[in-house]
């Protein structure tokens, strides 16, 4: 057999045509007669059989494939791959490609006018009407996103009407459908109309058609709980629990908490523990042990809160460990990967949930800790070794630091700085934040230098802790070195760009060194920061009134009124501003405001009182005056002002009777005595007589006192010169240092004649810092007391308290 194989010839392989041209012997027919298989097949029965012309049947009586019966050609199955057909005859051309058939025809234009074509166009515009509105409610935008989804819900409706036309309801899109309407109550929640919402969300789980759709009654539910349908919001939650399977657990105890939620809100505490009891048993998590802890506090179980208490303290995190991210050798690769993903999406994810955990943690126990044992202090170490033994051991010193702070509002000072005291020995990151606490709190009694040392050994324990740093500068300050304070402050500032109390009080110390551009760049940075800071716009108006910018202070005090529209002081500022500009009503307007507020206010009762009688209204001036009398009864300047205003206003009945209880409550005001003379002179009455007497009585000793003061000072001229230096000198300091009260002790001794017009100062001054309606204060900077390990403020919701006084 291998004769027969005629293997081609070995060629150059780099040609690529050899081998077409050779012919293969295998089909020479004249050399038939030397191949032996050949002549061996012929040799066999089947060579042997006479030849016919038509083909014999097979023994079934099935024709032959290929054989014509009838005329007609058996189809030759087997190779119409090839190109035969059925009708195919023998001597037919072999065409397999149709290439006989010439080209194909040009393909049918696309007609957009048809019916199918425009449901698809149709269809295509309502998805892209979704899209965006999905894209402008994940922008903020929600009016746009509204009207896009009514738009997709209008042509979603015209697109159903179009097929049911041309085609079965069986062929509508009723996924479309279903994130039409989806969608659009979806919007009308987002947008806060509820009602169009539910009826929405009725349509969809009122349809048969749309599988699942009974899980939106937990939508429906959440939208009865924001309005406050608690009962309407507990029944649908359920109902949605209902239908959802027991294989989406997940999903199940999240409705299971809504309920729970639900239930705390409506006051029925023990249905909510079996609610969060459940969630605690089949799948713990944060919330749900927390909600467990309020709900067991609200009904008093102290048992039951040590128990959920630990319960929360065991729910696991399911985060790595943050030695993962220490490379353990100096691999460059490894410390690459290390570096990537140590700030990735993941570890930023993990950082969350651990700082949501530890304020669970530490709120729950600030909670329970006063009420689950005797007293407080014990309650708080019961959670104190609680959380020792569990996985946020580092947490244990907050607790502690917190013991203290409870101490602190509870007036204990002692018990809290024996408390703070404990963490001197521990490590540093622990007793800076103590130190800084203890500094705070010497610092608030007036005990700079203790507060100065906890300061030191603070910012030596933690150099980058902005609370020590800013409260070193607080004890600098009020030692009076600015300069020096104003270091510390930016240093406390370059450690944390974020320390709002180091900003503030670096203000304050330019303000006092005079650097009134630098102080105004510094409120202005820290506006930005804080907007309705109220502190924040007072000092920005101030710097300005001290720049000599009054229209500018006037507009800052506008915003401040806006954030505490009840500000009495910053109301008389405004009045007073007004009043140096010459806009009496204006002045009188904010003057009137303030004294609704505050009607205690000397400075305002002064100047309205002042107003009425230079508009020739003394009448009303009275009542001003005799609130004045009121606040200061030792002081005569009001009443006679009142017994003034009376005279002035024709009653001379009734300014006699207070002319006369003045005198009787001053006998030995010279004043009273010369108004009474005048009166009874006018009016014709005989005590004019007494009253004149005791008038020139009065007049004799002041001359007699007076002479003897003027011979006294001409015996000790040189000593008196001495004297009155020293007490020029001792006068000063008096005066720089009381401020407003001597300014006000002079305006009270400036009393008018008997014939001149009641004047009131302009010169009135208020505090260089911004205060409440209740009482005055005094300018400060502010502390940056250390309350917790993360470096949070002492007050947890305030900026800080004023200290420092000037």
């Amino acid at each position: 057999m291998m004769q027969n194989v005629h293997l081609a010839p070995e060629t150059d392989e780099d040609d690529l045509y050899s081998g077409y041209n050779d012919y293969n012997p295998t089909y020479d027919t004249e050399e038939l007669e030397n191949d032996t298989a050949f002549q061996q097949a012929v040799r066999t029965s089947h060579g042997r059989r006479p030849p016919s012309k038509t083909s014999l049947a097979s023994s079934m009586g099935r024709p032959m494939t290929g054989t014509l019966q009838d005329g007609v050609a058996r189809p030759m199955t087997a190779v119409r791959a090839a190109g035969f057909t059925k009708a195919a005859l023998r001597g037919s051309a072999f065409d397999p490609l149709g290439q006989s058939r010439g080209p194909a025809p040009p393909l049918e234009a696309k007609n957009e006018d048809s019916p199918e074509e425009k449901i698809r166009q149709l269809e295509k515009k309502v998805n892209e009407l979704v899209e965006e509105s999905c894209v402008a409610n994940g922008c903020g935008d929600l009016k746009l996103a509204l009207e896009k989804a009514k738009d997709a819900g209008r042509k979603e409706r015209v697109l159903v009407r179009q097929r049911e036309q041309v085609t079965t309801p069986e062929n509508i899109n009723l996924d479309l459908t279903y994130s039409v309407l989806f969608n659009l109550a979806s919007q009308y929640s987002a947008n806060e109309m509820y009602a169009e919402a539910l009826n929405t969300y009725q349509v969809i789980v009122k349809n048969k058609m749309f599988s699942n759709a009974g899980r939106l009654k937990v939508n429906m539910g959440n939208i009865y709980l924001k309005q406050r349908n608690y009962s309407k919001a507990i029944k649908f939650y359920r109902m949605a629990l209902d239908q959802i399977p027991s294989v989406h657990k997940e999903m199940r105890i999240k409705i299971l908490q809504n309920i729970g939620v639900t239930f705390i809100k409506t006051g029925q505490y023990s249905d909510a523990i079996n609610s969060f009891e459940h969630i605690m048993s089949m799948a713990p998590n944060l919330k749900a042990g927390f909600n467990l802890i309020l709900s067991y506090f609200a009904v008093g179980d102290q048992e039951k809160m040590k128990k959920a208490f630990q319960k929360l303290i065991a729910v696991p995190l399911e985060i790595d460990e943050d030695d993962k991210y220490i490379s353990p050798n100096d691999d460059p690769h490894t410390n690459l990967v290390i570096e990537a993903i140590k700030n990735d999406h993941l570890r930023q994810m993990e950082r969350e949930r651990k700082a949501m955990a530890e304020k669970y943690i530490m709120t729950a126990a600030k909670l329970i800790a006063p009420v689950i044992e005797t007293s407080f202090a014990v309650g708080y170490d019961w959670c104190v070794e609680v959380v020792k033994a569990s996985q946020y051991v580092e947490l244990a010193n907050d607790l502690e630091i917190n013991k203290a702070i409870t101490y602190l509002r509870q007036k204990d000072f002692n018990q809290a700085v024996e408390t703070l005291k404990m963490f001197e020995k521990k490590d540093s990151r622990v007793k800076s934040a103590a130190a800084t606490n203890l500094s705070f709190l010497y610092y608030l009694e007036n005990e700079f230098a203790q507060a100065s040392s906890y300061a030191d050994l603070a910012v030596n324990s933690d150099r980058y802790n902005p609370s020590a740093l800013t409260n070193k500068g607080n004890t600098v300050f009020a030692n009076g070195d600015y300069e020096k304070a104003a270091e510390f402050y930016k240093e406390a500032l370059r450690n944390d760009s974020s320390c709002t109390e180091a900003l503030y009080n670096i203000g304050l110390t330019y303000k006092k060194l005079n650097r009134l551009d630098e102080a105004l760049d510094c409120f202005l940075k820290l506006h930005a920061i804080l907007r309705n800071s109220a502190q924040v716009l007072y000092q920005i108006a101030h710097v300005y009134e001290l720049m000599e910018d009054p229209n500018q202070a006037i507009e800052w005090l506008m915003q401040l009124i806006s954030v505490v529209p009840t500000d009495s002081r910053a109301l008389s500022k405004l009045g007073e501003l007004y009043d140096s500009e010459g806009d009496k009503s204006q002045a009188f307007q904010y003057y009137y405001e303030s004294y609704r507020y505050f009607p205690s206010n000397i400075e305002v009762i002064e100047w309205l009182g002042a107003y009425y009688i230079d508009t020739q209204f003394c009448e009303k001036a009275i009542q001003y005056f005799e609130r004045a009398s009121l606040i200061q009864p030792t002081q005569v300047k009001w009443q006679l002002m009142v017994a003034s205003c009376f005279r002035r206003s024709g009653n001379y009945q009734k300014a006699l009777d207070t002319y006369k209880d003045i005198h009787r409550k001053f006998p030995e005001n010279v004043e009273c005595l010369r108004f009474l003379v005048r009166l009874c002179t006018d009016i014709g009455l005989k005590e004019v007589q007494e009253y004149a007497t005791k008038l020139k009585r009065l007049e004799k000793m002041k001359e007699i006192r007076e002479q003897r003061i003027k011979s006294g000072r001409d015996g000790s001229g040189g000593s008196r010169s001495k004297r009155e230096g020293s007490a020029g000198s001792d006068s000063g300091q008096n005066c720089s240092a009381s401020s407003k009260g001597e300014r006000l002790g002079a305006r009270l001794r400036a009393l008018p004649g008997t014939n001149e017009p009641y004047e009131s100062s302009s010169n009135k001054e208020i505090d260089a810092s911004y205060v409440d309606p209740l009482g005055p204060q005094i300018e400060r900077p502010k502390t940056a007391a250390k309350k917790r390990i993360d470096e949070d403020d002492f007050a947890d919701e305030e900026l800080g308290d004023d200290l420092l006084p000037e």
